[in-house]
């Protein structure tokens, strides 16, 4: 279970909201129990245990007599969490990405006691979501609400295994919707409650009380690391969509609108001669994105993205990450002071794999990069790793990055590849960056 200590902040939906969150711990006044209910979607929950051995093929000390047993990345670990059953007949089961991330050897239990080997079908860290396999017959699946139709207040209950307590059941309701916690690593769009949560629960199913998934919890909200009723789940709609492209790619690839973007400030929004600051302000537009080819200038002020209101520039990149490549997306945004609409088709580089900068380096962090071959429309005669784009106030921006950059050489190695960027870049504390920025080539030092 991940453990938020950061700020929290609310998203559109639940900006009405603001000045007070609901919480509660009542079951619902007109059922005595909801036994019924937990009958029915229990068997669809499943334990999750991984093993694995740490850093040893990375690091060689691992198989020194002293110092595999003294170095922490050397380590032998044990860890778990839950799982939910989505389709039972090809035993597709989805949970956190951070349950199963590193693990070697992953075994799922299921409510009969059945303990069966999983593999990995694909897992994605910025959104938390991965999905898993297993081979067996006589499987329950859970059935997936449409998220989009909770609303705070809904009653709701979670299963899953806290402390290895297999099958624990905490009721709640919804406390809030739409919360990020400015990570700039991160695709957000939580469900709040008050359901307990607790290590071990990650993975598992928050669930309304039709008896569907509203949610997969993911993580909790704790100075001291124990539950205090502040629960997250990612919806169910944006976990379906994450599982779909793992399970047709065994990757998400996500949309590009091709822009870069600044908070929309109390300043700007008097110098526009509109009464809110909210949105995010295009400063820059990559020729033959999404954006270009929408007429989006730079000056314009994004303030929805299909039909719904973007509070900040951060809430338009998760919005835009959600989505996947070759979605057209509604864009209402202000220029000149007045309304406009357009309609914009998220990008790609060639269908070419997408990294975050915490696959890479943490003073990367708040950039996104993407391979640039020669079949792609944006090659200028260099191949290298694309900066396709970079969060505003983020490590990497206040590094100097840009999005545009190519990306050619790391550490005096040239790179042509995100795998050739990351072996260059090892685990070291510095990096240095060889980039063709337009014509000019420039060297950027990372710490």
């Amino acid at each position: 279970m991940r453990t938020i200590h950061r700020r929290l902040r609310q998203g559109p939906v639940a900006v009405a909201l603001a000045l007070f969150v609901v919480t509660a711990f009542a079951q619902p006044p007109t059922a005595k129990s909801i036994a019924p209910l937990v009958e029915q979607v229990a068997p669809a929950v499943v334990n999750i245990t991984v093993r694995g051995d740490g850093g040893r093929a990375a690091n060689p000390m691992c198989n020194h007599p002293f110092w595999g047993r003294m170095l922490p990345e050397c380590r032998q670990f044990v860890g778990g969490g839950s799982g939910v059953i989505v389709d039972a007949d090809k035993g597709l089961i989805l949970t956190n990405a951070h349950v199963v991330a590193n693990a070697d050897e992953i075994q799922v239990t299921l409510r009969d006691e059945r303990t069966l080997d999983a593999t990995v079908v694909g897992a994605d860290e910025p959104s938390d979501i991965a999905v898993i396999k297993i081979d067996a017959n006589d499987l329950t699946e859970a059935n997936l609400a449409d998220s989009d139709k909770a609303r705070v207040g809904d009653f709701v209950f979670a299963i899953g295994n806290p402390f290895g307590l297999n099958h624990t059941v905490t009721s709640g309701i919804i406390s809030g919707l739409g919360r990020v916690t400015q990570d700039a690593e991160a695709y957000e769009d939580f469900i709040q409650t008050d359901a307990s949560i607790n290590p071990g629960n990650s993975g598992g199913a928050l669930v309304n009380m039709d008896g569907q998934v509203v949610g997969i919890n993911s993580a909790i909200y704790s100075p001291s690391g124990g539950n205090i009723g502040i629960g997250f789940a990612i919806p169910a709609n944006m976990a379906q969509s994450i599982m779909d492209q793992l399970i047709d790619f065994g990757e998400v690839r996500r949309g590009l609108l091709g822009v870069n973007i600044a908070p929309f400030t109390p300043d700007l929004a008097e110098a526009y001669g509109v009464d809110e600051a909210s949105g995010a302000i295009i400063t820059e537009i990559m020729p033959e994105s999404g954006a270009d080819e929408a007429g989006l200038q730079a000056g314009d002020v994004i303030i929805s993205i299909n039909g719904k209101s973007v509070d900040d520039a951060l809430e338009l990149r998760n919005r835009i990450g959600l989505l996947r490549e070759g979605e057209k997306i509604d864009v209402e945004y202000y220029r000149d002071g007045k309304r406009r609409k357009t309609t914009a088709v998220l990008g790609t580089r060639s269908g070419a794999r997408l990294a975050s900068a915490q696959d890479l380096h943490p003073g990367l962090a708040g950039a996104e990069f993407v391979e640039i071959g020669s079949q792609d429309p944006s090659y200028g005669g260099t191949e290298g790793v694309a900066v396709a784009s970079v969060l505003e106030d983020s490590p990497a921006a206040q590094r100097g990055l840009r999005e545009g950059d190519l990306i050619v050489s790391v550490n005096r190695q040239r790179v042509q590849t995100i795998e050739e960027f990351r072996m260059a870049a090892g685990d070291g504390a510095s990096l240095i960056l060889g980039i063709r920025r337009g014509d000019s080539s420039v060297v950027l030092p990372i710490r």
